[in-house]
């Protein structure tokens, strides 16, 4: 899938900023891998990241937040100070790698940004998108992607493939990544609800993909990746 005319990019007269978005165990990260291989074959510099994560202290951030072990030394993690350590670890990578990055020219590919945020701290956290896009204003100084590849299969294939994929990290690394996967169908139906109107608000921007095998589903990413950064 590395060859063929998707790969005749235009060279990229400033950086290029795509996120990928999505419930856990929807294959965005697979997507994430295979579009960086793809942007590297046709000659582009590519940086990848990913929310939260990437960083000294986004690691730290993220052991925090995503360890299902968290909260049994921690203390139950509220809603907020949650939302708040997303944007303490999206702050510094907008600093130390993102801006760089595309100061130089580069294309910034990143595993989850503020849709994440909206998605499952506004949604599923039921704090709402307002007060995660008054913090995105606040604290990102309202960078947003260049494009958002959104994908949205099946919700309980997405959970059950999620929760599969964190057990075998777990049992090949010794580190649980579980924390949200634990959460009941509610949460996940408002996730799903919350990243349906961030699309339906913003289409120019987020690119949708509801389903497909992992080769028709990058065939698409492609597509509209290579047509997004022509416009650019």
């Amino acid at each position: 899938m590395r060859s063929g005319r998707w790969a005749r990019l235009k060279p990229m007269a400033r950086g290029f900023f795509i996120t990928f978005e999505g419930l856990d165990g929807s294959g965005k990260t697979t997507q994430w891998k295979r579009l960086e291989t793809w942007l590297t074959d046709a000659g582009h510099r590519v940086v990848t990241l990913r929310n939260p994560g990437s960083t000294l202290l986004g690691d730290r951030i993220r052991g925090i937040l995503l360890d299902s072990q968290s909260e049994h030394t921690l203390g139950p993690i509220a809603p907020l100070a949650e939302l708040a350590l997303m944007f303490a670890d999206r702050a510094q990578s907008i600093a130390e790698v993102i801006r760089p990055t595309l100061a130089r020219g580069e294309v910034v590919l990143c595993d989850r940004y503020t849709d994440s945020s909206e998605a499952y701290q506004g949604g599923g956290r039921q704090l709402g998108a307002e007060r995660v896009l008054a913090l995105h204003a606040a604290v990102c100084d309202n960078l947003q992607p260049d494009l958002t590849i959104l994908l949205l299969p099946d919700l309980a294939e997405s959970l059950a493939r999620a929760r599969v994929r964190n057990t075998e990290h777990l049992e090949a690394s010794g580190t649980d990544e579980n924390r949200f996967e634990r959460e009941g169908d509610a949460f996940y139906q408002r996730i799903h609800a919350a990243y349906e109107a961030i699309a339906a608000r913003e289409p120019q921007r987020v690119a949708v993909i509801r389903g497909g095998g992992l080769d028709e589903v990058e065939r698409q990413v492609r597509e509209i990746v290579a047509r997004r950064m022509a416009e650019a």
